[in-house]
């Protein structure tokens, strides 16, 4: 009994964790040694399980069909997000990990049977997570960049004053944007060198599919043809402050819904424990009484 009852819990606060870590957005594991340090620029070392878990996703995703279509949206999706892999590993992995979950459902049903439920919950729940990832994390990034966007703007407005030169601008303001922001400024400087500035700046607004960076993007390519984008910029400033300040006033009033959630998903799975602990406690008395 005590062994099970130390099976139970451990297996619980494995999927308590889970679930709080996507609740509270902690810091997951590191992905692949090979195959995600390429793709992340924080060369973490990945976990040995990750690791193992990605060569087994890697052999998945040979048999995974996927259309044309949906495959270039998520590649665009992964490379947007800055996550190295292919949209057939993506996938797999996302089913390897929670295939991973589901299979140790199988020894609950003969140790601890009222267990079993919530591991097939917590495997559907991994599953959703891993493939909403990439989607996530460009989202994030979406609001980083978009956090910078109100005084990137007032940079250009100062600027026009004196230059014009689009490629000169994103360069210096480069030197002290935010890091997502620099990055995706080192790419389209540099491709703004190679091809067309039009062209190069038309590419970084459809890899974020932001609302915010399109109206940039549009006075910027406006300051290419020759327009007197000054005023444009001044009212793009206004607007852009009045934005973030709705943003952060958005934020404050999430809060208190936020501390509820938490709370009840804690009372929940102390329920949870309490229940199963009292059915294998019936279960067990049954069994003796026939």
């Amino acid at each position: 009994m005590p062994t099970l009852l130390f099976l139970f819990a451990a297996l619980l606060a494995a999927g308590l964790f889970l679930i709080l870590a996507d609740a509270l957005k902690l810091p997951t594991l590191g992905a692949a040694r090979a195959m995600l340090s390429a793709g992340r620029r924080d060369k973490k070392a990945a976990k040995t399980m990750e690791t193992w878990l990605m060569s087994l996703a890697v052999r998945l995703s040979k048999h995974i069909p996927m259309d044309e279509y949906k495959k270039n949206r998520m590649n665009n999706i992964l490379k947007a997000a800055g996550i190295g892999v292919t949209p057939e590993v993506y996938a797999a992995y996302a089913m390897v990990k929670a295939g991973m979950i589901l299979l140790s459902a199988v020894p609950c049903l003969l140790l601890l049977p009222p267990l079993s439920p919530a591991l097939v919950f917590l495997a559907v729940l991994v599953y959703f997570k891993e493939t909403r990832k990439a989607d996530e994390q460009l989202r994030e990034k979406r609001e980083r960049i978009e956090r910078e966007l109100p005084r990137f703007v007032a940079t250009v407005e100062q600027t026009l004053k004196s230059s014009r030169d689009v490629l000169a601008m994103m360069e210096n303001y480069k030197k002290n944007a935010g890091e997502a922001f620099a990055r995706e400024l080192d790419i389209v400087t540099a491709d703004m060198r190679s091809s067309s500035y039009e062209a190069a700046l038309t590419r970084f607004e459809a890899r974020l599919n932001s609302p915010m960076l399109s109206d940039v993007v549009r006075g910027l390519i406006g300051v290419l043809r020759g327009d007197d984008s000054a005023v444009y910029f001044q009212m793009l400033a206004h607007d852009f402050k009045a934005l973030e300040l709705q943003r952060l006033k958005g934020q404050a009033q999430k809060i208190p819904s936020k501390i509820r959630v938490f709370s009840f998903i804690m009372l929940m799975c102390f329920l949870f424990t309490y229940l199963a602990v009292i059915a294998y406690e019936i279960v067990k008395s049954l069994n003796a009484m026939f």
